[in-house]
């Protein structure tokens, strides 16, 4: 199950702070992997791991679980921190052994090798294409199989993206897809940050995210990514909409 919401301010902030340096010291260890998105949604990540996100860290299959994926994958030590910070079977040996042979840390997230990843997420945008299909195929599964007293897939589908995942022709392809069967169990976060590898976003992409999100029936919400309160509510928002959510982040 998620952890409950923390009342203390002071605790917030060490937790944040402890997945952004846990992330940053792996890939120093390393010398690979991308800082820049641990860095930056580490408040997003703790607020939806801590207060909104169902799992059972002893089981991580459990069929009721929330699913999330990283389609943003080259900032898979945000979701290894989070998995070894949240009790999952990723001991601290492998958060040391990031981007190294045999380990259950690889670059990119990958099934099948460490517990709690749900996918698979190399190819940018990617993920945001399989986040689609698992909420379809909940919504599938309810269809033939739910009553009145059991609904067996009742799990939403959370996601973490960039600006790198926005700019692939399956990305568009699948939100519009998503908007238009009203997936509203689905809720993805936006790293909004302003910045590529190559530079700022301005020498290559400079659309109007948001918009094209609400063109495709999605409910779009705009906030401060590094105010955990404002990441709350925003989540809060997205589960009592029928539409399928971006949340864009501002982050740094």
């Amino acid at each position: 199950m998620s952890l409950g919401t923390p009342t203390d301010p002071a605790l917030d902030q060490l937790a944040i702070n402890t997945i952004r340096f846990l992330s940053v010291d792996a890939i120093n260890k390393a010398n690979s992997g991308h800082p820049g998105l641990p860095l930056g949604m580490a408040d997003v990540g703790y607020v939806l791991w801590t207060r909104f996100m169902r799992f059972d860290p002893t089981d991580p299959a459990w069929s009721a679980r929330d699913r999330f994926v990283l389609s943003a994958g080259h900032g898979s030590m945000l979701l290894y921190s989070l998995l070894h910070l949240t009790g999952h079977d990723l001991p601290l040996t492998e958060l040391k052994n990031f981007r190294q042979m045999h380990s259950r840390t690889p670059g990119h997230p990958e099934y099948g090798i460490t517990p709690g990843v749900e996918t698979t997420t190399g190819p940018l945008g990617q993920g945001l294409g399989n986040a689609v299909g698992i909420a379809l195929a909940a919504r599938m599964t309810d269809a033939r199989f739910a009553s009145p007293e059991f609904t067996p897939a009742g799990y939403r589908v959370f996601g973490i993206m960039g600006d790198g995942c926005l700019m692939e022709g399956v990305s568009h392809e699948a939100a519009s897809l998503a908007g238009h069967l009203e997936l509203g169990k689905l809720i993805w976060l936006y790293d909004d940050n302003g910045i590529t590898i190559d530079g700022k976003t301005d020498i290559s992409f400079t659309e109007n995210v948001g918009t094209r999100f609400e063109g495709l029936g999605w409910q779009v919400l705009r906030i401060d990514g590094m105010d955990i309160e404002a990441v709350d509510a925003a989540i809060t928002a997205a589960k009592a909409d029928p539409r399928p959510t971006l949340i864009a982040a501002k982050t740094i």
